[in-house]
C-alpha cells in the first residue's frame, strides 16, 4: 500500500473549530475530519509566527536551531539554514513526489525543495482544490507515494487592508460566503469584548468558513482519485489567531492549536488528551512512510550537534550536518484517549520565540508542562512589540481608547512590560495572568522548570541562553582564558562585577538553581 501523506495548514486559525468546542462557527469538513480520524486537544506549535512555525513543522528543529528566527521575507533576510535538512529534501530522497500548493512562507528554495510547487497566495480555495485534484491524478501515472502540502493564506488578515480577512475578493461560485453578525460570535476570555472585536470576529468567521470549504474540497478530491484509502491526512494551523494576545506570544493563545489527523484504518472519533508539539510532526510523517526518525540525505543516518569543539555555535562550516530532530513520533498514541504515562510519552513540550517581524525582537524559550506553564523572558527589558496588522487592528484601537484598557483580564500594562521570568498554573489561571514566579510557595516548582528549559537550551546549543547578559554559545570560546561570568541572567549596571564564576563550569553545569539576583 502506498503511504501518501497530504498536509493542511491554516493560517492564523487557533481553535475556532466546532470540534474544539466553538459551536458559534461554521466548520463541518474539519468537524467532519474529526469525526473520522484523531483530534488531538493539547498540540502545540513551538512559536507563534507563520514561517517559524512552518519551519519547525518542515525541519522537526526549534527556530533557534534552524535559522528561521523571524518571517521570510525580503526585509527581514530569516531563512533556514543551508545545512538543516527539511520535510521536502528528505522525502524527494526517499522516493516520494513532494508537492506544495498554496502559502510557503519560509526559505531558501534550496533548503525546500519540493519538486512541485505552485506558490500562490490566493484566498480562492476552489483554486486551490482543483490544482490539488491535479496532483493526486497524476499518480495514476506515477508510482511513487506522495507528500503534498497545501498552504491556506486564510484565515489570516488582509495586510493591505484594516480590519479585513479577504472577504471582499472574487472567488470561485462554489465558494460560498458566511452571513453572520457581530452579536453571533464567541469573544474568547483572553479578548476584551468590543464591538470593535466582535466586527473583526465576524469577519474572522467568514475566513474560517472559507477555509473549511477548501479543506473539505481537497478531501472530496482525494476520494475521487481514488487514493484516500492510502493517505494520512494531517490538518493544523500555524498559530493561533491574528488578535493582541494571542499571535506572536507564547501564550496558549497563540500556540495551543488544532491538530486533526486521519490515518488509514485507525480507530475514529478519538479525542486525544496527550502533549504534542510540531516538532514531532516530522517525526510522524518518517514514520508513516517507513522511514527511521533520524533519517538522512547523507551518508548513515541521523544528524548530530553543529557545535564547533572548543568553540562557539557560530564558525560557517559547508560539512555542517543538520541537529538531531528534537521531536517523536506521535503514531504509538495515535488512537489513545487516555493520557499516556509519562514513562511512554512526554508530559511537557517546549516554545522558543525570538523574531516576528524585524521590529518584533522579543526573545523567549517557555516550558509548558501539563499544569504548569515557564516563560524565560530573555529580552524582558524591552517592551512587548506589537505586529503590524496586530496594532493596526480595529480590535487593539477599541482596548486602547477604552476608559480601563485592557485585554480579556490582562492589564495593557501587564502585556508591554513582562519580567524575566514569569510561572502560570493553568488549572487556576489559563489565561496565564496570574505570575507565580515570585511567590514562595511556588519556588520548587520554578526551580525544576528552569532547570529543565536550560538543559533543554543548551542540548539544542541555544544562542539565546544567556548568562550576565551574554551568549554563552558565543563567549564559550574564552573559556580556556579563565573568563568569569556572574551567575545572574542579566548584568547589574550597579554591581556589574559581583562575583562570578569560571566559565567552562557555567558551561558544563549551566543552570541557575536560584532565583537571579
Amino acid at each position: 500500500m502506498p503511504k501518501n501523506i497530504l498536509l493542511l495548514i491554516a493560517d492564523d486559525l487557533g481553535k475556532y473549530v466546532g470540534a474544539y468546542g466553538c459551536p458559534s462557527v461554521r466548520t463541518p469538513a474539519l468537524d467532519k475530519l474529526a469525526a473520522q480520524g484523531t483530534r488531538f486537544d493539547w498540540a502545540f506549535a513551538s512559536t507563534a509566527s507563520c514561517s517559524g512555525s512552518r519551519s519547525t513543522l518542515y525541519t522537526g528543529l526549534h527556530t533557534h536551531e534552524n535559522g528561521q528566527y523571524g518571517l521570510n521575507i525580503f526585509r527581514t533576510h530569516f531563512q533556514t539554514f543551508a545545512h538543516v535538512e527539511s520535510a521536502p529534501l528528505l522525502f524527494n530522497h526517499a522516493g516520494y513526489r513532494t508537492g506544495i500548493i498554496g502559502k510557503i512562507h519560509v526559505g531558501p528554495d534550496s533548503v525546500y525543495p519540493w519538486a512541485h510547487r505552485e506558490e500562490s497566495e490566493t484566498r480562492d480555495v476552489a483554486w486551490v482544490a482543483d490544482r490539488a485534484e491535479a496532483f493526486f491524478g497524476a499518480q495514476r501515472e506515477d508510482e511513487r507515494p506522495f507528500f503534498l502540502t497545501v498552504g491556506y493564506v486564510d484565515p489570516h488578515r488582509d495586510i493591505t487592508t484594516r480590519g479585513k480577512f479577504g472577504n471582499e475578493g472574487r472567488y470561485d461560485a462554489r465558494v460560498k460566503p458566511l452571513d453572520v453578525a457581530p452579536e453571533d460570535v464567541e469573544v474568547p476570555p483572553w479578548l476584551t469584548d468590543l464591538p470593535e472585536t466582535r466586527q473583526e470576529l465576524a469577519e474572522y468567521y467568514k475566513a474560517i468558513y472559507r477555509t473549511d470549504q477548501g479543506i473539505g474540497m481537497v478531501l472530496d478530491a482525494l476520494e475521487r482519485q481514488g487514493v484516500a484509502d492510502d493517505t494520512l491526512v494531517v490538518f493544523l494551523s500555524d498559530n493561533g489567531p491574528p488578535f493582541i494576545n494571542a499571535k506572536t506570544t507564547l501564550y496558549d493563545a497563540g500556540t495551543c492549536l488544532p491538530l486533526l489527523v486521519r490515518a488509514p484504518g485507525a480507530q475514529p472519533g478519538v479525542a486525544n488528551p496527550n502533549m504534542v508539539s510540531w516538532a514531532d510532526i516530522l517525526p510522524t510523517f518518517l514514520d508513516w512512510a517507513g522511514l527511521p526518525l533520524d533519517y538522512s540525505t547523507r551518508s548513515g543516518s541521523g544528524g548530530s550537534s553543529h557545535q564547533v569543539p572548543g568553540g562557539g555555535y557560530g564558525e560557517e562550516d559547508a560539512s555542517l550536518r543538520s541537529p538531531p530532530r528534537r521531536g517523536r513520533s506521535f503514531l504509538g498514541v495515535l488512537e489513545r484517549s487516555d493520557v499516556v504515562p509519562e514513562a511512554e510519552w512526554q508530559h511537557h513540550v517546549f516554545g522558543s520565540h525570538t523574531f516576528h517581524e524585524l521590529h518584533n525582537y522579543w526573545p523567549t524559550r517557555v516550558l509548558r508542562s501539563r499544569r504548569y506553564k515557564y516563560h524565560r523572558n530573555i529580552a524582558w527589558r524591552l517592551d512587548f512589540p506589537f505586529a503590524s496588522d496586530l496594532y493596526a487592528s480595529y480590535t487593539f484601537e477599541g482596548i486602547r481608547n477604552a476608559a480601563t484598557p485592557v485585554i480579556g483580564s490582562r492589564t495593557l500594562n501587564n502585556y508591554l512590560f513582562r519580567p524575566a521570568e514569569e510561572l502560570f498554573d493553568l488549572e487556576t489561571d489559563p489565561d496565564e495572568v496570574v505570575n507565580l514566579a515570585t511567590d514562595p510557595k511556588c519556588a520548587e516548582v520554578l526551580a525544576k522548570m528552569r532547570l529543565t528549559l536550560e538543559q533543554w537550551q543548551q542540548a539544542t546549543h541555544d544562542p539565546w541562553l544567556v548568562r550576565d547578559g551574554c551568549s554563552l554559545e558565543m563567549v564559550a570560546r574564552y573559556g580556556k582564558d579563565g573568563l568569569v561570568l556572574p551567575d545572574r541572567f542579566d548584568m547589574d549596571a550597579d554591581k556589574p562585577g559581583l562575583g562570578g564564576v569560571p566559565l567552562l563550569q557555567n558551561i558544563e553545569n549551566p543552570v541557575l538553581q536560584r532565583l537571579p539576583a
